[in-house]
C-alpha cells in the first residue's frame, strides 16, 4: 500500500492532515507511532456548526441539533473490552460475527479510569510514563498502553438513504482507529478535536455494526503534555449526521467588524459550498426580528462570500454580550429545493492592539482572567452542560470576564456559553511538549514536530472561527519556542486578521506573540515593563497567582499596577477549580455529586478527594500539584476565591470626607452603566449597625465617577466606626440574581483604640503561692486559680469559678511555627525556616511578685540567636495578662518567623468563638481586603477548611477581640491592649497539620482531631504568598524578618 503524506493544506478554507488510505485493506497500525501521519480518512476540518433538515422546525425555537432528523446518537452504552498492554489489544475484534457476549458494557462519553478501567495518572512535567519509559518520539510505550475496543450497532434510518453519513466522536484520547461494518474507515489523534468520517460507502440498510479502538498514548502525547490528569477514553458527545451527498455547506466563516468609530456593524461571511447550491443568509436579532439578508453564489471552487451592514447594531462584549441569530439556507440553485439550514449564533465586536493595549470595541479593557481546564471529580474529562453553567455561575459570582482553554480546545458547547453569557475567551491549541524542556536540545522545536504544531492550531482556529467571545488564539503552551511557532502564528494570520495571536514562550523578542504574556512575573517585574515604554505589546499575563493550597496573597499589589498602568490589562488566574477527583466506596463516575453525598451520608463517610499519586504507587506523580483551584472540585469556594472577587470587582467605593458623609464610586465596567444595581451601605459601631440606607438610582457611566453625599458623620459614637457598602443587582441577569452583590467596600470613618489600660472589676488582694518544691507558683483571689509550672514557666491550670480554662495538661506557650503551606513547601520554608519549629525554651530564670501578682520567665532560644521573656500579671477579678517580648542577639543570621504568637490548649468543648476583626472567612496579611471588619461567631469545626492536602487554614486577621466559650458560656475573652492580632481556633493540633521536612500523601480527612480546642494567638504571621508555588516567598512587607518582637494581651474571664 502506498503511505501518501499529505502536508497541512489548505482547500480554501478547509484543512486536511489526513492520509488517503485504500479503504478496502486494513490499517498497518503504524499511525498511533507515526508522528508524519496524524490522520487516516479524516474529514477537512470546518467550523462547529450542525446542518438541520426543512423538515425541522427552527422557527422561534433554540436550535437544538438532538432534535433534528438529521442527528442519530451515538451517546450511550457500548460493548466494551479492555487490555492492560497495546500488544493485548483483540486484533479482529471489529468483525460483524465477532463475539463480544462476555465484554462488558461502557458509557460513551466515559473515561476508562473514571469507571474502574486503569488508574489515573497526573504528572505536570514530564509524560504520562515517566520514569518507566525513555522518550523517543514518535515511540511510546506498548507496556501499560491501555486499549479499549468497542462494539455497538446502530439502526440507521430509512429516511437517510441517498445522504451522505458523517460520524463524529468528541475528544478521543489519544487517538482512534474506526471500522463500519467490519471495514476499516479511518484514524485520527489530537484529542482535544471532534474527528469526523464519512461512512456512507460502509453503511447498509438497517443494523449496521460500528466498532472503534482507543489507544492511551500515541505519537500525539508528546504534543499533549498538559497538567493535569491524564486520562483515558472518549470525553465529548458522539453522533451520525446526515446531509444532501452532493450539496451542501462544507464550511463556513462569519468574521465581525465595526467601522465608523466602532459605532456601526459588518458581517463578512465566506462560505465553501459543495455541487450546485445557493446560499440564502438571513440575520434575525435577539427577539427574531428580520434584520437584514442577502443571498451568496459560489465561484468554480465552491466558495462564496457575503456581506452585511449594520447601523449601529447591539453590540457584544463580554458585558453585554448580544447575539444575533443567522440563519444560512441552502438550495439546489437549478430547482430551488430547499436543502439545509445551518442556524449561528453572531456578535458584533472588533477586537485589534493599538498603543500597546488590547482594544475591544475601541476601549481597554481588563482581563480579569481564569485558566479552566475541563476537569468533573465524577466524570475527569466528561464535563456535563449543567457543570458548565455552574462553573459560569461561579464566575459571573467571582467577576471574571475572562477564560483561557487551558491547554486545549474546549467542548464546542463552552464557547456557546461564553458567547450567550459573556467571557472572553483565549483559545488555545491543544499543544504541550513541556517534558522535553525548552533547550536548544528539545526535540519539539525541530522539524519533526512541525506538522503536529501546525495541525494543532489549524483544528483550533478552524473549529472555532465564528464565536464572538474568542478574543486572542494562543498557539499552545510551555513548548520550546522555534520555527515551528512561527509558521503556526503566520498560517493563523493568513486566516484571521481579525484577532490577536499570543505564545508564552515566544517571551519578550520571539516573532510569534502579539501580546507580552508571560507565567508568574512577580509584582515588580510587571511594573518594570509596564513602565518601559520600548515595549510595544500589552502585558497580560497567561497565568499568575498560582492558588495551590493556602495561597492567593498579593492579589492587590498585581491589581493596584494594572489599574496604574495602561498597557498591563490583566492575567488569567492559575487556575479555576482544584483537579482532585471524587473517591467513595462506591464508585460509578455515572452518578451526580448529589448521589455521592446522600451515598457518603448513609455510609457515615467523608466523600473523599484524591490527587496525583492517590491510585497506586508505581505510575509517576505529581502529587497535588493539581489542585491549585480559585473553587474546590465540588465547585465550593476556596478561601483565596473571595480575594479574586474582590480584586476583580468592577464597581469601587472610596472615601472623599466621611466626617461630611462624601464618597466617591467609580464604575471600572466599559460598556455598561451602573442603572441596574443600588447601593445599600450602613454604618457600624463597634460590629453593630447603627445606620443604614439605599441609594437606588446610580447614574455613573462607564469609566465614570461620580461623588455622594451620604447622611453620616460618625461623631457621634464612642469606638471604632466604620462604613460598609455594597453593590447589588436590581433585577436579575442572566446566571445571577435580584440583590446579588456584586461589589463591596469597607471604610474607616473613626479609628479602632486598643484598651491603653484596664481596671479590675474586683478590688480584692491576690494571693501568692510560690512552692517551689511542687514546682509550681499559684496566682488565687475571688472565684480563680492560676497555676504556672516552675521548670517550665508556662501556664498549666486556669480555673474560674471551677471550670478550667485550659484542658488537661494543656498550656499556654510561645509559638512560632504554622503547619506549612504548598507554598512555604515550594520556597522550602520547612528547612529554612526550621529553627522556629518548636525552638528550644531554655528557662534561665524565674521571678515572682507576690505584692503586684506578677510572674517573669526568661528563656534562651540558642538555635535562633534570640532570648525571650514571658511577664504575666494577674489582677484581683481573674485576669490575666501577658506579655511576651523577644530580643534578638547582635549579630545573630537567623531566617525568617513563620509567625510570632502564642498557643493556648484549651478544653476540646470549649470551641465556639466570637470575635470583633476581618472574617467570616480566613485571612492572612496579604489576603485579607474581600474580609471585612465585623462581628463573627464560629465553632471550632466552621474554622477549619479542608484543602486537598492538610495545612495551615483558619486564621483571621486584624482581631480587636476574641472570645472563646463553651456551650454554656463559660470562658474567656482576649483584649489586646496594642494592635490587633491574628487568632484561630481548631480542633487540630498544629504537628497534625504540619507535612515536616517532606511532602506526604496526605489528606485532610485522615488528620487526627486533637484532645484541645487549639487557640492560636498572634502579633504577626508572614503572608501565604501567591506568585508561585515552587520558589517564590511572600512579598518582602508580609514578611516577618527575625527582630526584636512583642505581643501583650489580656486573658479576661467570661462569667
Amino acid at each position: 500500500m502506498e503511505k501518501i503524506l499529505l502536508a497541512a493544506l489548505l482547500m480554501g478554507m478547509s484543512v486536511t492532515g489526513s492520509r488517503a488510505q485504500n479503504t478496502t485493506q486494513m490499517p498497518d497500525f503504524t499511525e498511533w507511532h507515526d508522528l508524519q501521519v496524524n490522520a487516516v480518512n479524516r474529514l477537512a476540518t470546518h467550523t462547529d456548526f450542525f446542518a438541520f433538515s426543512p423538515e425541522d422546525d427552527l422557527v422561534g425555537q433554540q436550535p437544538d441539533k438532538k432534535k433534528s432528523k438529521n442527528y442519530l446518537p451515538l451517546d450511550g452504552n457500548w460493548k466494551f473490552k479492555w487490555v492492560e498492554n497495546a500488544d493485548q489489544r483483540p486484533t479482529d475484534f471489529f468483525r460483524t460475527d465477532y463475539d463480544d457476549s462476555q465484554w462488558k458494557d461502557f458509557p460513551v462519553p466515559g473515561i476508562w479510569e473514571m469507571n474502574g478501567f486503569g488508574d489515573p495518572v497526573y504528572v505536570n512535567i514530564g509524560f504520562a510514563w515517566r520514569g518507566n519509559f525513555k522518550n523517543n518520539p514518535p515511540e511510546v510505550p506498548v507496556k501499560d498502553n491501555h486499549v479499549g475496543s468497542y462494539r455497538r450497532t446502530i439502526h440507521i434510518p430509512d429516511s437517510w438513504n441517498g445522504k451522505q453519513v458523517i460520524a463524529h466522536f468528541g475528544s478521543v484520547t489519544s487517538c482512534i482507529y474506526l471500522w463500519v461494518n467490519g471495514q476499516f474507515v479511518g484514524y485520527s489523534e489530537d484529542s482535544k478535536i471532534g474527528p469526523e468520517f464519512d461512512v456512507t460507502r460502509y453503511l447498509r440498510k438497517g443494523d449496521n455494526l460500528i466498532a472503534f479502538q482507543v489507544f492511551r498514548w500515541s505519537d500525539g502525547s508528546y504534543c499533549e503534555d498538559q497538567d493535569f490528569w491524564r486520562l483515558s477514553g472518549v470525553a465529548r458527545e458522539s453522533y451520525l449526521y446526515a446531509r444532501d451527498a452532493r450539496q451542501h455547506l462544507k464550511d463556513i466563516r462569519v468574521t465581525p467588524d465595526l467601522v465608523n468609530d466602532y459605532k456601526d456593524g459588518t458581517l463578512s461571511v465566506n462560505l465553501q459550498l459543495s455541487g450546485r447550491t445557493k446560499a440564502f443568509l438571513v440575520l434575525e436579532d435577539a427577539d427574531r426580528q428580520l434584520v437584514c439578508k442577502t443571498a451568496a453564489s459560489p465561484d468554480k471552487t465552491g466558495q462564496a462570500k457575503a456581506f452585511m451592514e449594520l447601523r449601529n447594531p447591539r453590540k457584544w462584549t463580554a458585558e453585554t454580550p448580544y447575539l444575533y441569530y443567522l440563519y444560512v439556507h441552502t438550495e439546489d440553485a437549478r430547482t430551488g429545493k430547499e436543502l439545509e439550514t445551518i442556524p449561528l449564533r453572531v456578535g458584533f465586536r472588533k477586537v485589534e492592539i493599538k498603543n500597546a493595549q488590547v482594544l475591544v470595541n475601541g476601549q481597554p479593557v481588563l482581563f480579569k482572567g481564569a485558566n479552566r481546564h475541563e476537569m468533573d471529580p465524577d466524570g475527569g474529562y466528561v464535563v456535563t452542560r449543567e457543570r458548565m453553567i455552574q462553573d459560569l455561575k461561579l464566575m459571573k459570582q467571582l467577576n471574571v470576564n475572562a477564560v483561557r482553554t487551558c491547554h486545549y480546545p474546549d467542548d464546542p458547547l463552552w464557547y456557546d456559553l461564553c458567547d450567550e453569557y459573556g467571557l472572553y475567551v483565549v483559545a488555545e491549541a491543544n499543544q504541550e511538549s513541556h517534558g522535553f524542556g525548552y533547550g536548544e536540545d528539545a526535540v519539539s522545536g525541530t522539524p519533526l514536530f512541525a506538522r503536529q504544531i501546525m495541525e494543532r492550531n489549524q483544528h483550533n482556529v478552524g473549529t472555532k472561527f465564528n464565536h464572538p467571545s474568542i478574543v486572542i488564539w494562543s498557539l499552545g503552551n510551555e513548548t520550546r519556542y522555534s520555527k515551528n511557532f512561527d509558521e503556526a502564528y503566520d498560517w493563523i494570520k493568513s486566516q484571521d486578521k481579525s484577532r490577536p495571536v499570543q505564545y508564552e514562550r515566544a517571551e519578550l523578542k520571539g516573532y510569534a506573540t502579539d501580546i507580552f504574556c508571560p507565567m508568574y512575573y512577580p509584582p515588580k517585574a510587571c511594573e518594570k515593563y509596564a513602565q518601559d515604554d520600548s515595549h510595544t505589546r500589552p502585558l497580560i499575563q497567561c497565568e499568575y497567582n498560582h492558588t495551590m493550597g493556602n495561597s492567593g496573597g498579593n492579589l492587590k499589589e498585581y491589581w493596584d499596577l494594572v489599574r496604574r498602568y495602561p498597557k498591563y490589562q490583566g492575567g488569567f488566574d492559575w487556575d479555576f477549580v482544584d483537579q482532585a477527583l471524587h473517591r467513595t466506596p462506591h464508585f460509578d463516575a455515572s452518578r451526580s455529586l448529589a448521589d455521592y453525598e446522600r451515598m457518603a451520608k448513609e455510609a457515615n463517610v467523608k466523600i473523599e478527594y484524591t490527587y496525583g499519586g492517590d491510585y497506586n504507587r508505581h505510575d509517576p506523580s505529581d502529587n497535588n500539584f493539581n489542585c491549585n483551584g480559585m473553587i474546590g472540585p465540588d465547585r465550593q469556594l476556596n478561601p483565596h476565591a473571595y480575594e479574586v472577587g474582590y480584586e476583580y470587582q468592577n464597581i469601587w467605593a472610596s472615601p472623599v470626607d466621611l466626617r461630611q458623609g462624601k464618597i466617591r464610586i467609580h464604575n471600572e465596567y466599559f460598556f455598561r452603566d451602573l442603572g441596574n444595581y443600588r447601593m445599600e451601605w450602613s454604618l457600624v459601631n463597634e460590629g453593630e449597625t447603627v445606620k443604614s440606607g439605599t441609594i437606588d438610582q446610580l447614574d455613573i457611566a462607564p469609566q465614570q465617577t461620580a461623588e455622594y453625599t451620604l447622611p453620616i458623620t460618625g461623631k457621634e459614637y464612642d469606638g471604632e466606626v466604620l462604613l460598609n457598602i455594597d453593590f447589588k443587582l436590581k433585577d436579575a441577569e442572566p446566571l445571577m440574581t435580584t440583590g446579588q452583590t456584586v461589589a463591596e467596600a469597607q471604610m474607616e470613618v473613626q479609628p479602632w483604640q486598643p484598651v491603653q489600660k484596664r481596671e479590675p472589676v474586683v478590688k480584692d488582694k491576690i494571693k501568692v503561692t510560690d512552692k517551689i518544691k511542687e514546682n509550681l507558683v499559684r496566682f488565687s483571689g475571688n472565684g480563680f486559680s492560676i497555676i504556672f509550672n516552675r521548670k517550665t514557666g508556662f501556664l498549666t491550670s486556669y480555673q474560674v469559678d471551677g471550670h478550667d480554662l485550659l484542658g488537661e495538661g494543656g498550656t499556654l506557650k510561645p509559638n512560632f511555627w504554622r503547619a506549612v503551606t504548598d507554598n512555604d513547601m515550594g520556597a522550602d520554608f520547612q528547612n529554612r525556616l526550621s529553627v522556629w519549629c518548636n525552638p528550644t525554651l531554655m528557662l534561665k530564670s524565674l521571678e515572682v511578685e507576690k505584692k503586684t501578682g506578677c510572674l517573669t520567665a526568661v528563656y534562651d532560644m540558642p538555635e535562633t540567636g534570640a532570648g525571650l521573656r514571658l511577664v504575666y500579671h494577674a489582677t484581683p477579678d481573674g485576669a490575666l495578662h501577658v506579655g511576651m517580648e523577644m530580643e534578638m542577639k547582635k549579630g545573630s543570621k537567623t531566617p525568617n518567623l513563620p509567625r510570632f504568637g502564642m498557643l493556648m490548649q484549651l478544653p476540646y468543648k470549649m470551641d465556639r468563638s466570637v470575635f470583633y476583626g476581618r472574617g467570616p472567612v480566613e485571612n492572612y496579611a496579604d489576603r485579607k481586603l474581600s474580609q471585612r471588619i465585623g462581628r463573627y461567631e464560629q465553632t471550632a469545626e466552621e474554622q477549619f477548611f479542608p484543602y486537598i492536602r492538610p495545612q495551615e487554614t483558619g486564621t483571621k486577621s486584624d482581631i480587636r477581640w476574641w472570645q472563646q466559650t463553651d456551650s454554656s458560656n463559660r470562658g474567656f475573652r482576649i483584649q489586646p491592649d496594642e494592635a490587633a492580632f491574628s487568632a484561630s481556633a481548631l480542633h487540630y493540633n498544629i504537628s497534625d497539620l504540619d507535612e515536616g521536612k517532606e511532602k506526604h500523601q496526605r489528606h485532610s480527612y485522615q488528620v487526627p482531631l486533637s484532645e484541645y480546642t487549639n487557640l492560636t494567638l498572634d502579633a504577626a504571621m508572614m503572608g501565604v504568598g501567591g506568585i508561585d508555588s515552587w520558589g517564590s516567598e511572600p512579598l518582602e512587607k508580609y514578611q516577618l524578618p527575625a527582630g526584636n518582637r512583642s505581643m501583650h494581651f489580656w486573658i479576661i474571664p467570661v462569667r
